[in-house]
C-alpha cells in the first residue's frame, strides 16, 4: 500500500495546536475535505459528507501529540487517519500519513492528498491568527 506523509511547520506550541486540533467540534473549522459539520449522536462523533454520515473514531486525549482517528463510511469501510504534533522549534510540524486503500487509484491517493495538504494549510492560517 502507497503512504503519503504530509506535513506543515505551524508557528504555535505544540501544546496549542494539539488542545485545537484535538477537539473534535474545530474538525469543521480546517478538514473541510472531511466534512462541514460534526455532531455527538449517542456518545458517537457524527460527520456529514457529500457521500452521506460517516462516524469518526478519536484517539484518547494524550500528552504525546497522537491525533489519530479513525473513518468509518457508510458502506462500513474503516480508514485508519494518523496525525502527530511534535516540536520544530519553538512552533509545531503536524504530520498526516495518507494511506493508499486498496480501491484507491494513483490519482485518487493524488486528489486526496491535495485534499488534506489544503486542509493543513486552512489549519495553519487559523492556529497562527488566534492571539497568542
Amino acid at each position: 500500500m502507497k503512504t503519503r506523509l504530509l506535513s506543515i511547520t505551524i508557528d504555535a506550541s505544540p501544546e496549542r495546536v494539539y488542545a485545537f486540533t484535538a477537539d473534535p467540534l474545530n474538525l469543521p473549522k480546517w478538514a473541510a475535505g472531511l466534512g462541514r459539520s460534526i455532531s455527538k449522536i449517542d456518545g458517537r462523533w457524527m460527520v456529514e459528507t457529500p457521500n452521506g454520515v460517516v462516524t469518526v473514531d478519536f484517539a484518547p486525549k494524550n500528552a504525546l501529540g497522537v491525533l489519530d482517528h479513525t473513518v468509518t463510511l457508510p458502506d462500513g469501510t474503516r480508514v485508519y487517519l494518523p496525525i502527530r504534533v511534535v516540536a520544530n522549534g519553538s512552533g509545531s510540524e503536524l504530520v498526516f500519513t495518507l494511506f493508499q486503500t486498496p480501491q484507491m487509484s494513483d490519482a485518487e491517493l493524488e486528489r486526496d492528498a491535495g485534499m488534506v495538504a489544503a486542509d493543513l494549510r486552512r489549519l495553519k492560517k487559523l492556529l497562527e491568527a488566534l492571539p497568542k
